[in-house]
């Protein structure tokens, strides 16, 4: 694989050195209220530039890890199956090649593709999941594959006890009701998160983050805004807690830059970005 030119800030290493590959998947065509989240992975590239390698928050440096950024996936608008099937067989081109899979989104059923591709390599997969919304419809005006199903299909392939869901505040009452016998939810907030991860020790664990989780107030550029919600430093602390697990695979998504036109909603998906990568390599 050849380097992006325009490679996400301090993510340029060349793919055989690597042990993260950052890959964006600008698709959007499932979304449910506003679309623009297929604008998310380029807006974090052009836009990490203003923000340094160098976390204060963990004294690490992006210089200090190997990533590649392979840059966007070529995805065919209006098609869902044939994009989660690009998404799956790059993320596991990725994962064969002893490597972990980032993937930057679009909307949150992206997620769906890498999570088949992990599944099929680890069997005993289980997700850690932060949103607003539960995404566990059975389907969404009659669509199976939708942002708004995505945790639905992810859980036919892991099946019960195997998805935590934090930080959620909306959902179709259904939703919640089936959720009780087959996943753990935390509403709101993430109480309970330290004793998930003491639960997951040595499992492969997929971490999905869905911007939304975090309050429309500082973070109104994502389609779906839902008032309340975390502060980005409630949301680090959280991310920060994940570097204990043996996280295979991970995702950011649900940024659309073009509800926000002062550039924070950007900038903070860049800052996140950037300690993930150095958390969770």
């Amino acid at each position: 694989m050849n380097r992006n030119l325009n490679s996400f800030i301090g993510c340029d290493s060349e793919y055989k050195d690597a042990n993260i590959v950052l890959f964006g998947a600008p698709f959007d065509s499932t979304t449910s209220f506003r679309p623009g989240a297929r604008f998310g992975p380029s807006a974090a590239r052009s836009e990490s530039f203003g923000i340094e390698t160098f976390s204060p928050y963990q004294d690490k440096d992006l210089t200090d890890i190997s990533v590649f950024d392979y840059g966007d996936l070529e995805l065919p608008f209006g098609n869902p199956d044939k994009a989660l099937l690009l998404i799956e067989e790059f993320t596991a081109q990725v994962l064969s090649d002893e490597k972990k899979p980032c993937l930057i989104g679009g909307e949150h059923l992206v997620t769906l593709g890498s999570v088949r591709a992990a599944f099929s390599k680890y069997p005993d997969l289980h997700i850690i999941h932060f949103d607003a919304h539960m995404d566990l419809r059975d389907d969404y005006l009659g669509e199976k594959l939708s942002h708004a199903c995505v945790m639905r299909r992810a859980w036919e392939l892991l099946g019960d006890g195997k998805i935590f869901q934090f930080g959620i505040r909306s959902g179709d009452r259904t939703e919640f009701e089936w959720a009780k016998d087959h996943v753990t939810t935390r509403r709101f907030d993430f109480e309970g998160l330290d004793s998930v991860v003491r639960q997951l020790q040595n499992k492969p664990v997929y971490f999905s983050l869905d911007l939304d989780v975090l309050d429309p107030s500082i973070f109104p550029g994502t389609g779906t805004p839902e008032a309340g919600g975390v502060s980005f430093s409630d949301l680090l602390k959280a991310i920060l807690t994940l570097y204990k697990l043996n996280i295979v695979a991970f995702d950011i998504n649900e940024l659309a830059p073009i509800y926000d036109h002062s550039g924070s909603s950007t900038a903070t998906t860049c800052k996140i970005l950037r300690e993930m990568l150095l958390a969770l390599y």
